[in-house]
């Protein structure tokens, strides 16, 4: 965890005013772009089983989206913190099977279980997004 929070600490650095100019510069709308090249370099080491530079690839495609988080923090539409819950919190709902009392045996049961959990949560948001907007009509 401290290997990351320091890449946190080298994205901002990177972005303030002693920092390095492009990636001052860089916008979250430029960072699309740069996530599908780093995504196609991850596929392409896979592909080639090449492992030295799959670590490489990795540790871009880490960076820039640690980067992009760091992008929308500036821009106030998230936190890392935020991030980092919101996955944890999701990964542990969805996985009902390995924190939860549901029982599974196969992958196939694993991703079926998967998709019925992110049903049920779909669902639940959705009825809660409903019940606010009801609130918010009857003010």
């Amino acid at each position: 965890m401290r290997k990351f929070k320091r890449l946190t600490k080298i994205a901002k650095k990177l972005r303030s005013p002693t920092g390095c100019p492009w990636d001052r510069a860089q916008k979250l709308e430029d960072m699309p772009e740069k996530l599908r090249e780093e995504i196609e370099e991850v596929i392409q080491a896979i592909e080639k089983n090449d492992s030295e530079n799959l670590q490489e690839e990795i540790g871009d495609i880490l960076f820039v989206l640690i980067l992009t988080a760091q992008i929308a923090e500036e821009e106030g539409k998230l936190t890392m913190k935020d991030v980092l819950k919101g996955i944890e919190e999701k990964i542990i709902s969805r996985h009902t099977w390995v924190f939860g009392k549901d029982k599974v045996k196969t992958p196939e049961e694993a991703l079926a279980q998967w998709k019925k959990n992110k049903e049920v949560e779909k669902a639940k948001k959705a009825a809660a997004a409903e019940s606010a907007a009801n609130a918010d009509n009857q003010v």
